[in-house]
């Protein structure tokens, strides 16, 4: 990774800008939504892989900042939430374009599903998941 940021130094422009937007990992809460409230159900599982990902991902950029390749002028975690009408449109979303960095329990399952089922009419079911941005200034090659 620390090739691919000498190689984004290269083509960037004298004290261009860098932009690192992506998902962090750690446990995403599911929580059930509505006009009422939110009701966290749990958290998502993470699977080892890409954790170590997130990590490298960090090494790489704490790496980067140590050579003086780059300057981070700010960071900031936000939320991002993606939601769906019932708990197994969820569950089957999770299975189709999740399912190599996140699993949910079966006691997780079930606790989404009775949250959903017992909630108002407007409920909705949602993954709240972590965001980082950062913007870096790229430093002049000397």
């Amino acid at each position: 990774m620390v090739h691919a940021l000498e190689e984004t130094r290269r083509i960037l422009k004298p004290d261009g800008i860098l932009i690192d937007i992506r998902p962090l990992n750690g446990g995403w809460p599911i929580e059930v939504a509505s006009n009422g409230g939110v009701k966290e159900t749990g958290r998502v599982d993470d699977l080892p892989e890409p954790l170590s990902a997130d990590r490298a991902s960090n090494a790489a950029m704490r790496e980067v900042e140590a050579r003086g390749w780059f300057r981070r002028e700010r960071e900031e975690l936000f939320p991002f939430f993606y939601s769906w009408d019932t708990p197994s449109e969820m569950e089957q979303f999770i299975a189709e374009d999740w399912s190599d960095f996140i699993t949910l329990g079966d006691t997780l399952k079930w606790e989404t599903r009775s949250a959903w089922a017992t909630g108002d009419a407007d409920s909705r079911v949602r993954v709240r998941v972590k965001i980082l941005i950062t913007q870096w200034r790229v430093r002049k090659q000397r």
